[in-house]
């Protein structure tokens, strides 16, 4: 217990640049308090005892904000970053050495009593706002983006973004777009930069319409001074 303690601890001194001190993680962390409720609930799912399971992980979800079904099963080194509206399933399965950031789903897309929430393999990342959501696998050191929607398997090591989630970086291949390092690209900025970009076309199409009739002008002008001379 000891042990575990001193990892979960150093994990978020790891992941966390915000935090200074040992005292701080224990009492004021929501993502770390989540984690043991999940580890007392899932024990408890193990020997069967689902009610109490369920019950100790809704007290979890009370305080913490974050819901994890005690039947979820949970690797090592994970890390829930500030973790209001976490949402996984019961039957997804999380790898060593995730991260999901808030608002994270890792959901079904079915009522049947079968393997229906994602299965993330280790390292894998899980931006603010994301949805997973079904029976499918998320490749080991793969990234998902903020607020994605990710509907179909992902490879490893791959980053993932967009409604619906398509991969833009695969290994070391770009597809389709350009990103430096392993960052994320920004879709709301692109969207935003290609609406100035139209905004600058249609400027330049405006002032060309503008000098187009300033000269239709100026020849009629001269037509009708013409004719009023003969």
């Amino acid at each position: 217990m000891i042990s575990q303690l001193k990892e979960d601890l150093k994990v978020v001194f790891e992941r966390d640049p915000a935090v200074r001190n040992v005292f701080e993680i224990i009492f004021c962390y929501p993502g770390f308090h989540a984690v043991y409720f999940y580890r007392i609930s899932h024990w408890l799912w193990s020997k069967r005892l689902k009610f109490l399971a369920r019950f100790v992980s809704h007290i979890g979800r009370l305080l913490t904000g974050i819901e994890i079904h005690p039947g979820a099963i949970i690797g090592r080194g994970f890390f829930i970053d500030h973790g209001m509206g976490v949402v996984i399933g019961e039957t997804a399965e999380i790898g060593d050495n995730c991260t999901l950031y808030h608002g994270v789903t890792l959901g079904g897309t079915s009522w049947a009593k079968e393997k229906r929430h994602p299965t993330l393999g280790n390292n894998v990342v899980v931006g603010s706002g994301a949805k997973i959501l079904g029976p499918f696998k998320v490749g080991d050191d793969s990234k998902i983006g903020s607020n994605s929607v990710v509907v179909k398997e992902v490879p490893p090591n791959a980053t993932v973004v967009g409604i619906p989630g398509r991969v833009v970086l695969s290994g070391e291949k770009r597809v389709g777009v350009d990103l430096q390092h392993d960052k994320l690209p920004d879709p709301v900025a692109k969207a935003v930069s290609c609406m100035f970009e139209q905004i600058h076309r249609l400027e330049d199409k405006v002032e060309e319409l503008q000098e187009n009739q300033t000269q239709m002008k100026t020849k009629l002008a001269h037509y009708e001074n013409t004719d009023s001379i003969e």
